[in-house]
């Protein structure tokens, strides 16, 4: 059969190819309230448990995100998050994985990751995810020691990638407007700030093992992962269901409980940020309440522990010249010394917002930082200068003496005991 074709012939074909429609689906092009695929940020899930179940519906709610995969140790929970994002989309489409070294380079597609592990886990993977070019989300406290900050700034510049600590007051309205009049010296010169630790457990911490139970299949519970680079101990079921709080391997005492978000919060007031203090000084408890620690500018930021200063939790306050103001969670409002300072509430809000274009929301702030490339409110370097302070706190507490630090060099002046205590040793392969 002749394989030629006229001319006729080829431009009556042609013509009716291009006449026939091409249907392309209305969530293709982001109509009918849906966003195109090319705008949606494409999400893994690390470790999502309690808290994490939060951020998870926190995230998946924004219409340009996409959840698709879940790296979990623990079967019960991976499941579960399946379940979850499946549920939400009306698919069976989220994918699951055991160990986030494979994981993290088998998903090329993924945009961005969702960390809430144990506290102990959340530097190593948002260090090991800005390595294979995922953006993070990691919850609070993010680094165990003062070296696992500086691993997460270092990796977060070196790979270009957008950063955010769940430090998510300093995105509510309320912490915002106290932070903003300490700042922007509506109070005239604050001299002082105060920051609220958890009003349980110690400072010092444990140091004891929990009692050894028959280890599970390593396909229901991979207890090497969930040890990763801390010492190794026997298996037992509650650490991994939450009962590793109080631990000194696994966390970061009463002071880094609230102290990660308070401390940010107290930090951005006087504006430093990027700083931590020079001196601390030791007070004889357990736990660090009434602690007093002064930065290069002479300005205090003293620890407490109870309801002294505010009602609720996670609170921060300022004193300055011309009054004070403060915030904790469930104020309608914040606190002031005076209704004059309240009377400013809606100025100060709507120009915060004008100046930095940030989200009232914290994780909208990190997806749109995510699109625009630009740092996030909790960025590297304000996680890592909160959190060497909350780890310089604990330093002072467990040497019990005052303590001198040199925030430029960041290490202590002239005690080699509290430098060696900026790091911790890491069980190989979980070094980073």
């Amino acid at each position: 059969m002749s394989t030629k074709i006229s001319r006729r012939r080829f431009l009556t074909t042609t013509a009716a190819t291009v006449a026939a429609p091409y249907i392309i689906p209305a969530s293709a092009l982001g109509k009918d309230g849906t966003v195109a695929p090319s705008e949606r940020i494409v999400v893994g899930c690390i470790g999502i448990h309690g808290r994490g179940f939060h951020d998870l519906r926190w995230i998946i709610g924004n219409k340009d995100v996409q959840v698709v995969a879940i790296c979990d140790l623990w079967k019960q929970q991976r499941e579960a998050v399946k379940a979850f994002v499946d549920d939400y989309y009306g698919t069976k489409d989220c994918a699951m994985y055991r160990d986030l070294r494979e994981f993290l380079p088998d998903r090329p597609d993924i945009d961005a990751v969702l960390i809430a592990t144990g506290d102990h886990w959340h530097a190593q993977a948002s260090v090991r995810a800005m390595r294979e070019g995922k953006d993070v989300y990691t919850e609070k406290p993010s680094c165990m020691t003062i070296a696992e900050g500086q691993a997460v700034v270092e990796t977060a510049r070196r790979y270009g990638r957008v950063y955010q600590t769940g430090t998510q007051r300093l995105s509510e309205a309320n912490h915002v407007f106290a932070i903003e009049m300490a700042r922007t010296g509506r109070l005239g010169k604050v001299s002082r700030a105060y920051a609220h630790i958890a009003p349980w457990d110690s400072a010092t911490m444990q140091h004891t093992w929990k009692p050894e139970e028959p280890l599970p299949p390593v396909d229901e519970v991979d207890w090497d992962i969930w040890l990763g680079s801390c010492p190794w101990r026997p298996y037992n079921s509650s650490y991994v269901s939450g009962g590793w709080r109080d631990d000194y391997d696994f966390h970061t005492s009463c002071i880094g409980e609230w102290g990660a978000h308070t401390f940010a919060q107290a930090q951005a007031g006087i504006d430093a940020g990027d700083t931590s203090p020079v001196h601390y000084g030791y007070v004889n408890n357990d736990s660090g309440d009434g602690m007093v620690c002064t930065f290069a500018s002479g300005q205090e930021m003293i620890l407490s522990r109870n309801d002294v200063y505010w009602h609720g939790s996670c609170g921060e306050r300022f004193d300055g010249e011309r009054g004070w103001v403060g915030s904790a969670d469930g104020y309608a409002m914040p606190d002031a010394s005076s209704p004059d300072i309240l009377a400013e509430y809606k100025t100060v809000i709507g120009e915060y917002v004008e100046r930095t274009g940030r989200s009232l929301d914290h994780m909208r702030n990190f997806l749109d930082c995510v699109k625009s490339r630009e740092e996030t409110v909790a960025n590297p370097t304000v996680m890592h200068r909160s959190m060497s302070t909350v780890h310089a706190a604990n330093i002072c507490m467990w040497l019990k003496r005052d303590m001198e630090y040199d925030p430029v060099k960041e290490e202590f002046i002239n005690d080699d005991e509290a430098n060696r205590l900026r790091s911790r040793a890491q069980r190989a392969p979980w070094v980073i």
